[in-house]
């Protein structure tokens, strides 16, 4: 199971990314929550023409305050010009974003939880992290490879019931 992430900072990519992060030609969760919340629209063609040191500090670089979502902005359209001469889209920055409420889960994910057989709990869904939950939300869209979905279940402690076949059960007084 994944550490809790405290601390824009510290994140990196999750394991089940492992496949298509590892050269950073893929654009990271982390990341992309990043770009919904400092409200850019960074398209793969621009992702492929930084460089490695580029993308990996869009990795780790903080974006969780105000003065760092500016900063972060800032720094991400001015790299996208340079490389690109061009400006990169603006997005519409939802202040309530899904990943944020936890006073229900969102549709899409129990809908693909229960396709998986796996039922999730308020509880749960709370004790994850923003990113978690973001990931979770990305992966249960229509358009995502569901493969992922499960991984990322898998990797947030979230098990299917499947894929951890209960144990032999003592009988009492035995």
């Amino acid at each position: 199971m994944t550490n809790p992430i405290t601390h824009p900072s510290a994140w990196q990519p999750f394991d089940f990314e492992a496949d298509f992060v590892t050269d950073l030609r893929c654009i990271p969760l982390a990341v992309r929550y990043k770009l919904d919340t400092c409200g850019v629209k960074l398209k793969l063609p621009h992702w492929h023409r930084f460089t490695l040191a580029q993308r990996q500090a869009l990795i780790t670089l903080p974006c969780q305050t105000p003065a760092e979502v500016r900063a972060y902005r800032q720094r991400l359209r001015q790299w996208v010009y340079d490389q690109t001469g061009e400006w990169p889209t603006d997005l519409a920055i939802n202040p309530n974003p899904a990943w944020g409420v936890v006073d229900h889960i969102p549709p899409s994910v129990t809908a693909q939880a229960s396709r998986l057989g796996i039922p999730l709990s308020l509880d749960q869904w709370q004790a994850l992290s923003p990113l978690e939950r973001f990931a979770l939300i990305k992966l249960s869209q229509a358009g995502h490879e569901h493969r992922n979905f499960a991984l990322a279940l898998g990797e947030f402690g979230l098990e299917s019931p499947a894929s951890n076949p209960p144990g032999p059960v003592e009988e009492p007084g035995r």
